[in-house]
C-alpha cells in the first residue's frame, strides 16, 4: 500500500507554483500536464480578481467547472475571500495529491503553512524564508547572511519548525541608496553594504512588514543610528527610498532602482520558497518526501 504524506502549501502566487513545480520535475507527462492546468487556473483567476481578464462565467460556475470529485489526483480549488474593499471573492488553490516515488503527497493549501507548522498540524510545508525571519530567528549584532544560518538562531524552546532547504526562486533583500547619500563624506566605506549602514545615521526606508527580517540581516550592531520609515501610500517603493535616500527592498534586476536615480548596493539576504519540517512530526514517510525533493534531478537522455 503506498503510503500517504499531507504538506502545507500557499494558497496563490509565485512560492506555490514553485513548489507545484519543484513535485513534477521528474514527474509523467500527466502528472506534469495536471500541475500546469493548476498553475495556468490560478494566474486566469487571478488576472480576474485584479480586473485584466474578464470572467467568462460566474465565481461559482467557475469553481464548479475546476472541480472533479471522482479522480483522486484531481485538483481541488476554493474561494477566499479578499480583504481588500471592492475586490472579489478569488478561486485560490485547496489540494492535489501528487504521486511521488511510492508515496502520495497531498499539498494542502494554507493562508500561513509556516504557523500550522508552528502548530504541529503538518510535519512539512514550504513558505516564505522571509516568514521565518519575522517570527523566530533570534536578533543579533552581527548578520545573518544566508539560509544556511536560520536554524542556528531559531530557539528551540520556541519551535519545533526548522528550516530543510531553498527551492532556488531567489529574489534578494538589497541595499537602495540615492546617489547624495551613497556620495556621503562622513562615510569612509566606498562600498554600499552593512559597512555602509554601520557608519549611517539616518533614515532607512523599509516595508513595514520587514522590520524584524532588516534588523536581522543588517546586524543591530550597524543599525545603530538608523530610524526606520517607511513608503507610507507611495505607488512605489523604489521612489519612498528616493525620498528617504537609503533603504531595502526587494531587488530582481535593479532596473526599476536605477530608474529613480538609486545605486544597488549588496544584496543582503535571499527572499525564497523554504521546505520547512517539524521535527517531532516527522516520520519516515516524510523523510523519504524531503530525500525525493531534494535529489539530484534525473539526467535526461
Amino acid at each position: 500500500m503506498m503510503s500517504s504524506v499531507r504538506v502545507a502549501v500557499p494558497r496563490k502566487g509565485r512560492p506555490l507554483e514553485a513548489v507545484l513545480e519543484r513535485f513534477v520535475r521528474d514527474a509523467p507527462t500527466e502528472i506534469a500536464d495536471r500541475v500546469d492546468d493548476v498553475i495556468s487556473t490560478l494566474q486566469y483567476e487571478k488576472a480576474v480578481t485584479k480586473g485584466t481578464v474578464e470572467a467568462d462565467r460566474p465565481v461559482y460556475d467557475r469553481l464548479a467547472h475546476y472541480s472533479d470529485a471522482t479522480d483522486r489526483y484531481h485538483p481541488e480549488f476554493t474561494l477566499l475571500r479578499d480583504a481588500r474593499e471592492g475586490m472579489p471573492r478569488r478561486v485560490v488553490f485547496d489540494a492535489i495529491t501528487l504521486p511521488l516515488d511510492g508515496t502520495d503527497v497531498q499539498l494542502v493549501g494554507r493562508e500561513e503553512p509556516f504557523r500550522a507548522l508552528r502548530k504541529h498540524e503538518f510535519a512539512l510545508g514550504f513558505d516564505s524564508a522571509d516568514l521565518v525571519l519575522e517570527e523566530v530567528v533570534e536578533l543579533r549584532g552581527n548578520p545573518l547572511t544566508s539560509l544556511a544560518e536560520v536554524n542556528e538562531r531559531i530557539d528551540p524552546h520556541d519551535t519545533d519548525v526548522r528550516l530543510v532547504d531553498g527551492l532556488g526562486d531567489t529574489v534578494h533583500h538589497t541595499l537602495l541608496a540615492t546617489h547624495e547619500v551613497r556620495s556621503d563624506a562622513s562615510i569612509h566605506t566606498d562600498t554600499l553594504d552593512r559597512s555602509f549602514v554601520a557608519e549611517y545615521e539616518g533614515p532607512l526606508c523599509i516595508s513595514p512588514r520587514y522590520e524584524r527580517l532588516v534588523e536581522a540581516v543588517i546586524g543591530t550592531d550597524a543599525l545603530d543610528g538608523v530610524e526606520f520609515v517607511y513608503p507610507n501610500g507611495e505607488p512605489e517603493e523604489e521612489a519612498a527610498i528616493a525620498d528617504a535616500g537609503l533603504g531595502v527592498y526587494l531587488t530582481v534586476t535593479g532596473s526599476t532602482a536605477r530608474d529613480h536615480g538609486l545605486h544597488v548596493g549588496e544584496r543582503l539576504f535571499p527572499s525564497e520558497t523554504v521546505l520547512l519540517a517539524n521535527e517531532r512530526e516527522l516520520d519516515e514517510a516524510a523523510e523519504s518526501v524531503i530525500d525525493s525533493l531534494f535529489a539530484a534531478p534525473a539526467a535526461s537522455d
